[in-house]
């Protein structure tokens, strides 16, 4: 997947980014987008601004510290905006940026595909597991 980018302001020359390239800028950012929970708290995003706590509970499985590493990664990565709210205690909201918004649209996509075709997905893992078993 190759992208071109518009030149510089300066009028330098377009930059090409290239996922499959060892040394491209995109594989990282894609590898935290797609992780376990990076696709989860994004799409989970999706449906307006969550407070913390609230996220973690929606995102099930998710530890405190996993979730705090990921909406780091997230906000470093200009996918997710995180607000501190003045309050009294201080209260803290995670949304999506446009990018980040862009984003969670396509990986909600490629959810509903899965979730749509779970039962012909465990039926090609039966077959699977019946095909590579000793005496299967």
């Amino acid at each position: 997947m190759s992208t071109q980018r518009p030149p510089s302001a300066a009028g330098g020359p377009t930059l090409e980014a290239d996922v499959f390239a060892r040394n491209c800028g995109s594989r990282p950012v894609l590898q935290n987008v797609a992780s376990r929970w990076g696709v989860l708290a994004l799409v989970a995003l999706r449906e307006g601004p969550y407070r913390f706590g609230a996220l973690r509970r929606r995102v099930d499985g998710v530890s405190e510290r996993m979730l705090s590493q990921t909406l780091q990664t997230l906000e470093r990565d200009g996918m997710v905006h995180r607000e501190v709210l003045e309050a009294i205690p201080p209260r803290v909201e995670y949304t999506l940026t446009e990018l980040g918004a862009q984003v969670a649209d396509r990986l909600e996509a490629l959810i509903e595909v899965l979730e749509t075709n779970i039962d012909t997905v465990r039926a090609a893992q039966a077959n699977y597991h019946r095909a590579t078993t000793p005496g299967g």
